[in-house]
This record gives structure tokens, C-alpha cells and sequence, in this order.
């Protein structure tokens, strides 16, 4: 398989991972409300998923290919990856995108309806050009996790893969494209409930849903390509992927899960609990393989 078509199949990866956000707004279809209890779980299973398949993965496989004595590579690796979060939070935080007016209509929506994410008001508005500098914004805020799902395809081809369309595909790059997934199903959820509120259609709220994910694929295919190219920092892609993840999951997934459980009687933490053992569960035996 030359190096296009490991391009094609990375970013196909990616792809998958940005669909799955659209999974979150299907339900609407059929119900009108979506249990917190049932979010929670799943970002739970999310989060323990994420976590098994960063620690025991892309930690454990970026200290096979370090150099005797201190993994260095892989320890800057853990490090960029954590301030790319932290650089990335920053500046999403400092963006308004808003007018004065908006501002005072999306905290009137927010005391209805909770946080009404900016790509579904840009939908909501029809506006093309808020909606381009919105997927720049997302790009900075997606790029860790598609960086994830890219990293895991490093061994793409060597024996021991799972055969997939001919192809043998990484156990790791399976099971980081599942993870992914999943965090993504809740995380379409979230962007779909205002946007329910504020009467648009199913299909927007898909649409809403998959455009907020969009830069993963992206960011899949160049974190992949950076592997392939420069072998010898294999330690710091790996790193540098699980960093991000393992810094996402405790502070953003995790609190994310608390904030959407709430209001249930034990805060959420019973099924976040139980959705993070889940995932691990699942998971553990698979990577330690």
C-alpha cells in the first residue's frame, strides 16, 4: 500500500470518528428529551476507554520504541501534548464571536436550555462566515483527538493487525477510533439540545453535530503522515497523543459528565463510575495483549 492510500485509510478513520458526533442528534428523531443518565454512562465508558487505550496503548508502545535508559522523546511528548490542550483552551476562551445583542439572546437561551454551543447558532443562522471561522476554532480545539487516532495507525501494515479490507490495521488504531467515537456521541448530544430548543430541523442538528467534529480527519491524516515521515520521534507521537488524552479526559471529559448529571439524584457519579470501569473493563484485556 503506498503512502496515498495509507492517507486515504487514516483519514477515512478520522472521518468515522467525525460521523459518530452525528450519532448524539439521531435519537431526536424518535424522542424528544435524552436521559442524563444514559450521557453520563457513555462518557463514562468514554473516558475509561480513553484512558486504557492512551496508558496501556500509546504510553506502552511509545516506550517499546524509545532508546535504552530515559524515554526522553516520550516524556516531551506527554508534556506538549498536555500544553497543546491547555494553549488550545486558552484560546477558545478568548474568542467572542457574539455581538452585544447575541450575547444577551444566547444567555437568555443558556437560562432555558443550558450552554448553546457557537456552531449551533451559526446554524440556527444560516451564517456561512461565522460557520468558517467556527471550524477554524474547532480545529484548534478537535486537533488532539484526531492527533490521537493518527498516531495509532503508526505500525500500519505490519503483521499482527487486524485485516480489514485487505489491509492490516493496528489493534491500537481500532480501538483508538472506537474510543474517539464513542466520546463523540455524547458530545453530539450536547450540540443538538439547544438547537431542539430553538425548533431546527433533525437533519441540522446532524449536520450541527458532524461539522463540530470535522477537523479530526484532518488532523488524523497529518499526525500520521508526520510519523510515517520521521520514525525516530515515534516515542514522541506517541507521547504526545496520550498526553492530550489523558488531559482531556480529566479535565474535560470527566467534569463535562458531572455538569451534564447534575441534577440526577447522585450527581452522575454512579453512572460515570460505572461507565469508566466499563470502558476500562473492555479495553484492559485487549491492550495488554
Amino acid at each position: 500500500m503506498g503512502l496515498l492510500g495509507e492517507l486515504a485509510l487514516v483519514f477515512v478513520a478520522g472521518l468515522l470518528t467525525a460521523l459518530a458526533t452525528g450519532i448524539g442528534a439521531l435519537p431526536f428523531f424518535f424522542v424528544d428529551e435524552f436521559s442524563d443518565r444514559w450521557n453520563v454512562g457513555l462518557w463514562g465508558v468514554a473516558s475509561g476507554i480513553m484512558l486504557t487505550v492512551s496508558v496501556f496503548g500509546l504510553v506502552d508502545e511509545g516506550l517499546a520504541y524509545a532508546e535504552s535508559g530515559f524515554p526522553s522523546l516520550l516524556v516531551a511528548g506527554l508534556l506538549a501534548g498536555v500544553v497543546l490542550v491547555v494553549v488550545s483552551d486558552r484560546i477558545l476562551d478568548g474568542v467572542d464571536l457574539s455581538s452585544d445583542d447575541e450575547q444577551t439572546a444566547q444567555a437568555d437561551a443558556e437560562d432555558h436550555h443550558g450552554a448553546v454551543a457557537p456552531e449551533a447558532k451559526a446554524f440556527a443562522e444560516g451564517d456561512l462566515k461565522k460557520l468558517v471561522l467556527i471550524l477554524g476554532i474547532l480545529t484548534v480545539h478537535s486537533f488532539p483527538e484526531g492527533v490521537a487516532v493518527g498516531v495509532s495507525f503508526a505500525e500500519l501494515g505490519l503483521d499482527g493487525g487486524l485485516r480489514i479490507l485487505g489491509f492490516s490495521i493496528p489493534l491500537l488504531a481500532v480501538f483508538m477510533t472506537i474510543a474517539i467515537s464513542i466520546h463523540n456521541i455524547p458530545e453530539g448530544t450536547a450540540i443538538a439540545i439547544p438547537m431542539r430548543a430553538m425548533g431546527l430541523s433533525n437533519w441540522r442538528m446532524v449536520g450541527a453535530a458532524v461539522f463540530s467534529s470535522l477537523p479530526q480527519p484532518i488532523g488524523a491524516v497529518i499526525a500520521y503522515a508526520f510519523v510515517s515521515w520521521a520514525q525516530s520521534f515515534l516515542p514522541f507521537g506517541y507521547g504526545f497523543a496520550a498526553g492530550a488524552m489523558v488531559f482531556l479526559v480529566l479535565t474535560e471529559f470527566i467534569p463535562e459528565a458531572l455538569e451534564t448529571g447534575a441534577d440526577l439524584p447522585d450527581r452522575g457519579r454512579k453512572a460515570l463510575v460505572i461507565g469508566l470501569a466499563a470502558g476500562s473493563i473492555a479495553m484492559l484485556p485487549v491492550v495488554t495483549i
